[in-house]
């Protein structure tokens, strides 16, 4: 007995010995090998996968009777992880929390030690702005506890964010019949900045003006200018009758052109500073075509890291969530560095460049803009060990980088007045006399040097031709992502890490679409903003909206208290509310489509899977449905009658529109046999020699299956070409890519593939 009783203590022993090791919990898996590599065989790296705890479901999640009281569950995808991180962190001396540096990574830090079960002793908070050895082997060298005012500053965005949506939300539900609708605090104000620029555009009244230029010519060198002057005055051409009255002078055989005035001058252009988000997001693009959530995916891999060959994972970029210009001394010395080596001294500053302006307001300088983690890592070096959508990115931030710390370019810039009668007309040109950081970044596409011959005051200039031209004020632009993130950041709306997510849920809500690139509201998103901003003012308020995040700024700064910030938000807006659902009418999203059948307005609606179509609004006696898309033009009142018979009682079979497209109807009003339009590939099934359709899932994506099913569930995601792979006999796809169209097998193991023009 007292042998056993020695081994069962021993057993206890062994199962709770420490194993020596350090756990490093970060956010995501792929900054695993990257940290795995730096730190060594002594730390464990484990990863929370993001958030592991949130607000119960379908409730406030606070308590307003006790200050705002936070209640946090476990999220229940998560359990697992919580299990896995408790059973490591028992064995390790030391548990390190290092979770992203903003306020968010530190609200993720809090959580994890909430439920972690081991001492508190045993836990810190460690941050690094780039995943390099000198940042990581600090940030463990310095921990330091977590920094709660960063996380109530979080938590009380978080009861905002809840607050808005669970109170407005279902005002929405109830007055404009739609239960899928959803209001946000900063997503809604968005919205509201896309509508009323929709507005504008609607209301904008063209005015017609003129130009006129004159095609001029010295030694059989062409050049042109511009009519900018009348008697020294500045001239202004209202309509094509007095713009003929000027090209009738300006022809006249004894109007000479004369250069009056040459003016020239040496202006110096800067560099712009390194990239913050919104920068970032708006050079992309603009230069390389990036939707705001596509490259902060992109940036989000260069940040956690890349495998280089030999070379394992590296972190290649500082952390892409900053509003701060602001660039360590490392940096800027490892810049030099390359600059004096690869360009040479004159093209480095006497003085480093600094772009930190200390007025600036609501910026968060926790960390540095978004640069290259290593300098000395060009774009070019890289190239093979990224994929074409990283590389293009990766050299945007590191030559905006570069260029940030090179000299000034100096451009001439020669300015040229020509007489003519007693019209001026101005010609310039440019060119660069150091090119400075422009060899390397330039924002703008324009061609500097232009090509005007030489030319002396009172020379004389043959005019070839005067070219009057029409044009018409222009309204407002859309915006386009980039903008909207631009405009954004100007209000002082939304911080870094919310830009993406904002610009996402307007769109995947149905409130906004992409028209060629530009963000345009839809009737749902334009009739929800009307709503709220006429029934939500201070919600929806730009400055009200600018100012809470300033609050959020001060709570982490120890400069507010987050219940009193959020008491006195709170106290109004329960009054706004309670007006609203009292004072608000309850409508119908009207379309501008008739409904073909009867006559009335169709209305959107949504469907039980959360996609909107069209409906009758004379619903329930008439029951017409078709796709939201569908144009007035499209809708014929005369019924399509189809060449097939039902196949039940005979008669003739119509088409007719639903919220999933075309379907066929039975005329006979007793049969009312309906079912939905095939469209054949004509190509036959390999499983059961049946026929693949056309055929679309419940969430509106085409796919082709065979007619068979559900006998046959023989299934593709391409369309089918007839044709079978040479190297395998499994049939063969179309499938449309960015890099064109390919012909290629479906069989997952088969990697057959040619370029359709190849075919």
């Amino acid at each position: 007995m007292a042998k056993t009783a020695t081994k069962t203590k021993e057993k206890e022993t062994k199962k709770t010995k420490k194993s020596g090791k350090a756990l490093v919990i970060v956010e995501s898996p792929a900054k695993s090998k990257t940290i795995k590599k730096i730190l060594g065989e002594n730390y464990t790296i484990e990863a929370s996968f993001g958030h592991i705890r949130d607000f119960p479901k379908n409730v406030l999640g606070f308590d307003v009777a006790k200050n705002f009281e936070p209640s946090f569950v476990i999220i229940p995808e998560k359990k697992k992880v919580v299990d896995k991180l408790n059973e490591i962190a028992q064995k390790c001396e030391k548990i390190y929390l290092a979770s992203d540096p903003d306020r968010e990574g530190e609200a993720i830090a809090w959580h994890v030690r909430q439920v972690l079960d081991v001492s508190d002793d045993k836990i810190q908070r460690i941050e690094f702005n780039e995943i390099t050895p000198k940042a990581v082997k600090y940030a463990v060298e310095n921990p330091r506890e977590i920094d709660i005012d960063r996380v109530k500053a979080q938590q009380t965005r978080q009861i905002l964010d809840r607050l808005v949506g669970y109170k407005i939300s279902p005002v929405l539900w109830e007055k404009l019949r739609n239960n899928h609708l959803s209001a946000g605090r900063v997503q809604s104000v968005a919205l509201r900045m896309i509508c009323e620029r929709e507005d504008e555009i609607e209301a904008f009244n063209p005015v017609e003006y003129w130009t006129i230029s004159a095609e001029l010519e010295k030694e059989k060198t062409s050049f042109e200018a511009e009519l900018q002057k009348y008697k020294d005055k500045k001239i202004e051409i209202p309509d094509e009758k007095t713009a003929n009255e000027i090209v009738e002078i300006l022809n006249d055989k004894t109007t000479e052109f004369e250069v009056d005035k040459i003016t020239k001058r040496e202006t110096t252009r800067k560099p712009q500073p390194p990239f913050i988000t919104s920068t970032l997001q708006r050079e992309a693009s603009s230069k390389l075509g990036y939707g705001v959530a596509k490259t902060m995916q992109i940036a989000q891999k260069l940040y956690e890291g890349i495998e280089l060959g030999s070379d394992g994972a590296v972190g290649l970029i500082t952390y892409m969530r900053t509003d701060s210009v602001r660039i360590s001394d490392d940096a800027q010395a490892s810049a030099k560095d390359f600059i004096l080596k690869n360009y040479g001294e004159k093209y480095y500053p006497a003085v480093p460049n600094n772009y930190v302006k200390s007025d600036k307001k609501n910026v968060q300088d926790a960390h540095e803009a978004i640069r290259p983690s290593y300098p000395e890592r060009t774009p070019q070096s890289l190239k093979s060990h990224l994929t074409n959508e990283q590389y293009k990115l990766y050299k945007l931030i590191w030559d905006r980088f570069m260029s940030s710390q090179m000299q000034n370019a100096t451009i001439a810039n020669t300015s040229i007045d020509i007489k003519a009668s007693d019209y001026t007309f101005k010609a310039g040109t440019s060119s660069i006399v150091f090119d400075g950081f422009l060899t390397l970044y330039s924002e703008e596409d324009e061609d500097i040097k232009k090509s005007i011959p030489e030319l002396k005051k009172g020379e004389k200039l043959n005019r070839k031709k005067i070219n009057p031209k029409q044009h018409f004020t222009q309204p407002p632009p859309r915006y386009s992502e980039a903008s909207l993130v631009k405009a954004l950041e100007e209000h002082g709306i939304g911080r870094p890490s919310t830009y993406a997510p904002i610009i996402t849920k307007i769109q995947t809500k149905g409130y906004v679409e992409k028209v060629e690139k530009a963000l345009a509201p839809t009737i749902l998103g334009r009739t929800v903003s009307k709503q709220l901003v006429e029934h939500f003012k201070n919600v929806m308020d730009y400055e009200f909206t600018a100012g809470m995040e300033a609050k959020l700024d001060d709570i982490a700064e120890k400069k507010a208290v987050w219940n009193k910030v959020l008491k006195d938000f709170y106290e109004p807006f329960v009054k706004i509310v309670s007006d609203a659902k009292q004072n608000m009418e309850r409508i119908n999203i009207e379309s501008d489509v008739v409904c073909p059948n009867c006559g009335k307005k169709m209305v959107i609606r949504t469907s039980r899977f959360g996609s909107q179509f069209l409906g009758c609004s004379g619903y329930p006696e008439c029951k017409t449905m078709m796709p939201l898309n569908s144009k007035q033009e499209d809708v014929s009142s005369e019924p399509e009658i189809c060449e097939e018979k039902c196949e039940k009682c005979g008669s003739d079979m119509i088409y007719k529109v639903g919220p999933y497209g075309k379907y066929m109807e039975c005329t006979n009003q007793e049969c009312k046999n309906r079912k939905r339009k095939v469209v054949t590939t004509g190509v036959k099934c390999p499983k059961c020699e049946g026929e693949i359709i056309q055929r679309k899932s419940k969430y509106g994506k085409i796919f082709y299956g065979c007619n068979n099913y559900p006998n046959c569930d023989f299934v593709l995601w391409n369309q089918p070409t007839g044709d079978v792979c040479p190297e395998c006999g499994s049939l063969l796809v179309k499938k449309e890519l960015k890099k064109g169209t390919f012909i290629e097998c479906s069989s997952k193991t088969c990697k057959y593939s040619k370029e359709l023009e190849n075919v």
